[in-house]
């Protein structure tokens, strides 16, 4: 599979400067941590799961989540197991397709080996589990059922925690509760592939939900916990894991109480101002800045619960030929002993050894998401992906 796999190799052709790699399910943990991108959200219920997966595919979703949890209610639980398990060996059928990585998110680590052994050769086809509320006492278990049913089955295994429980959004237990979480992904390391952000639940804590107009960065109780968990978890220095943008919860039409913030001036030929209307119309301009944010305040990727969701997310993630140049630059062995250099844009400075890491970050999502042609932004990879 490879981002925008779905678009006509022609046109890739003309969009990318470098076009994104191919990579599996089998790939290095570093590589697919990025591959994410944004990853979709399904309840576990849905009669037509394979099929639903299987259309997804073939607009550009590589990571998908089966949901056994929040999204289902407690009655449902049995019936979605065997429906889940039931769509898995449908979808081992479809040989020689390429599937998305695919995550079951549970409710209890008895779950876990449970489904594994009930998958039995379909199981080949799972990337791992999706462990809520996660905290030390209650992470710690789900790792080790995690650990368990990999060594019974013989396929590897990824964690990925969701962060979410009061007691890392309250500010007396924040750093004891950030501290406990480190510890035990820390002893799991290479089986935790990325951190998800549950800000539905933070915001939950205090009665609080975000408009269309605003993003996570606005509530200023939900910030301040991103902030804390990419100071601890997410560090640049070999110590840190990839920490994923929240959940955007909005795709139909609402009130609007703000003017759009999304910029007008990328929108300007041919029938970009059509696509920027549409946009704007069904709320995504607020989506955009928080995808932006997220970037800025060291996110990776997305949680989706609609497919309108992802296009936006993937676009966004491509690099620009800017960002390309400038990170090469930075990498050059000859700048190994650091120093200071105009960028070849002629529009910054590149100081070598503080924006190293920035840089190293930038190629590996290059490799991942691909590089732009000088020409082409957000607009063009948008509209170029999007269904006829």
């Amino acid at each position: 599979m490879r981002h925008f796999g779905h678009i006509a190799p022609e046109v890739r052709q003309r969009l990318f400067h470098l076009e994104p790699c191919e990579f599996t399910a089998d790939s290095s943990a570093r590589l697919l941590a990025v591959a994410l991108g944004a990853t979709l959200y399904s309840p576990a219920t849905r009669p037509r799961l394979a099929d639903d997966i299987v259309k997804q595919t073939g607009r550009g979703v590589v990571s998908m989540v089966l949901c056994l949890e929040d999204s289902i209610a407690d009655e449902e639980v049995a019936d979605a197991e065997e429906n889940l398990v039931r769509q898995f060996k449908d979808l081992a059928g479809h040989d020689g397709m390429d599937l998305p990585l695919l995550f079951i998110r549970v409710r209890t680590p008895e779950q876990i080996p449970d489904l594994v052994k009930r998958l039995g050769t379909a199981a080949r086809l799972l990337s791992g589990f999706v462990m809520p509320k996660f905290t030390e006492e209650r992470g710690i278990p789900f790792l080790e059922a995690l650990a368990s049913a990999e060594t019974a089955s013989g396929r590897r295994l990824f964690a990925m925690p969701v962060l979410e429980s009061p007691e890392l959004l309250y500010r007396e237990s924040r750093v004891e509760t950030l501290e406990g979480i480190s510890r035990a992904v820390d002893k799991y390391r290479e089986r935790v592939l990325a951190l998800r952000l549950g800000v539905t639940d933070f915001c939950s804590s205090y009665g609080l939900r975000r408009a269309p107009d605003m993003t996570a960065y606005d509530v200023q109780v939900v910030a301040s916990v991103i902030a804390d968990v990419v100071n601890m978890m997410g560090r640049a220095d070999g110590t840190g894991f990839t920490v994923t943008g929240p959940v955007w919860e909005y795709f139909r039409v609402q009130e609007r109480m703000f003017k759009p913030q999304l910029r007008r001036s990328p929108f300007l030929e041919g029938k970009a101002e059509e696509l920027r209307e549409a946009l704007i119309e069904h709320a995504m301009d607020g989506l955009l800045r928080e995808i932006t944010l997220d970037q800025a305040n060291g996110l990776q990727g997305k949680t989706c619960i609609h497919p309108s969701h992802v296009l936006p997310v993937h676009a966004l993630s491509v690099v620009s030929h800017e960002e390309f140049s400038d990170a090469q630059d930075i990498l050059r062995s000859e700048r190994g002993g650091g120093g200071v250099l105009r960028s070849a844009y002629t529009n910054k400075m590149n100081e070598v050894k503080p924006h190293r890491a920035w840089a190293e970050r930038t190629l590996l999502r290059a490799e991942v998401f691909g590089v732009a042609n000088e020409d082409i932004g957000f607009v063009e990879l948008l509209a170029a992906g999007i269904p006829d």
